[in-house]
Order: structure tokens, then C-alpha cells, then sequence
């Protein structure tokens, strides 16, 4: 576990329990940019949310999400007085959280990249968006690589277009297109082969 700020571990606990907060606002942003602590502190109640559901879904485990987490917030403070342009806030936030979570993948050393061609089909977001958090196709979740997992979770679940993952990862729109394509072609996969499974199991009852 990192060593966080006195205050970090109390509000890495109630981000998690999944709380609705309002929109990010750059008031908050500056003030927290000055040294204020409690503006700090309501800004990850607001992002906070969002930035360990990109965390778990990129590790696969909450101890290790909530270690990402808190990376990513320690790095938030002690990188907030050199962001110059408030409104980037959150798209920075979710570049943090994204490295930390890979750090901790790494660590972590249970997923094994199985990269491989498979054609395309319509309907990829209606079938990944209906299947990333199920228990079948964990398996396949954990063979992508933590690069793939994270243009899928902040394509699908936090709902960025290519074009600001991009971005925020720092890497070539072709890149995530490429990525968001493989990922999801492999979650259409395990999807029918648990529907075939089901079905055969219906079947035989």
C-alpha cells in the first residue's frame, strides 16, 4: 500500500462506495491548484467515482485499484500547482489513474497478452457494454493487456470518444481505434461462447 496524505485513505473510502457527485468545477480547480486542501478534497469527491471504476476494471482486483487510486490522487496534489489550463483537470485525473493502474497491473502479473486478428462485427458496444463486468468472461478480461483494458473501460464504461482517449493516453487516435477493435472483439467472443454454453446447458436439463 502507498503511503497517502492523513486525509487520502477517508476519501479513497467514499469514492468507492460509488456516491453521485456534481460536475467538476474549475473554481475547485484553481483553488486546490493554490494549496487548498478542502477544494482538493471535494474535487476527488467528484472525480472520484469514476477514476476507481477505471481502476478496478483495469487491475481486476480492489486492493490493487484502491493503490492506483491513491497513486493517482498523491500525484494529483503534487502535480495540480503545474496544470495550467483548469478545464484539462479531469482528462489529466483520468491519465493519472490510467499510468498508476498499469503500474500495478504490472505488479500484479496475473493478466497474459493473447493479441490476435478477429473479424469484425456490428453491434461491438451493445455486447461489450452489456458483458464487461460479468463473472464469465473474467477470463478473457484478463488476457488483454492493461493498454487494451484501458481504452475499453474509458471507452465503454466512462463513455470518452476515441478521439479525447486519445489524448489522454497520449498515444495516436489509430491506436485506441485499433485497440477499442480488438478488445471488443474479444469480449464478443467470450460473450457467445457463454451464450453457447448456457444454451447447451439448457438443452440438456
Amino acid at each position: 500500500m502507498v503511503r497517502s496524505l492523513p486525509w487520502l485513505k477517508q476519501v479513497s473510502a467514499r469514492t468507492a462506495l460509488g456516491e453521485e457527485r456534481l460536475p467538476v468545477q474549475r473554481e475547485l480547480v484553481e483553488r486546490a491548484r493554490d494549496g487548498d486542501v478542502e477544494a482538493f478534497q471535494d474535487l476527488v469527491y467528484d472525480v472520484g467515482r469514476k477514476l476507481h471504476a477505471v481502476a478496478v476494471r483495469i487491475v481486476r482486483d480492489p486492493d490493487l485499484a484502491e493503490d492506483a487510486l491513491q497513486q493517482a490522487l498523491i500525484q494529483m496534489w503534487k502535480g495540480l500547482p503545474g496544470l495550467r489550463d483548469p478545464d484539462r483537470f479531469e482528462a489529466w485525473s483520468y491519465r493519472l489513474v490510467v499510468h498508476a493502474s498499469y503500474r500495478e497491473a504490472r505488479r500484479d502479473r496475473r493478466w497474459t497478452a493473447s493479441v490476435r486478428e478477429i473479424r469484425t462485427e456490428p453491434g461491438d458496444a451493445d455486447c461489450v457494454a452489456g458483458v464487461i463486468d460479468r463473472d464469465e468472461v473474467e477470463r478473457s478480461f484478463r488476457r488483454l493487456s492493461p493498454e487494451h483494458r484501458a481504452v475499453l473501460v474509458l471507452h465503454f464504461v466512462i463513455g470518452l470518444p476515441a478521439r479525447e482517449i486519445a489524448e489522454i493516453l497520449r498515444i495516436p487516435a489509430g491506436t485506441v481505434v485499433s485497440r477499442l477493435h480488438y478488445a471488443a472483439q474479444s469480449f464478443r467472443a467470450a460473450f457467445e461462447a457463454d451464450a453457447r454454453s448456457v444454451g447447451a446447458w439448457r438443452a440438456s436439463a
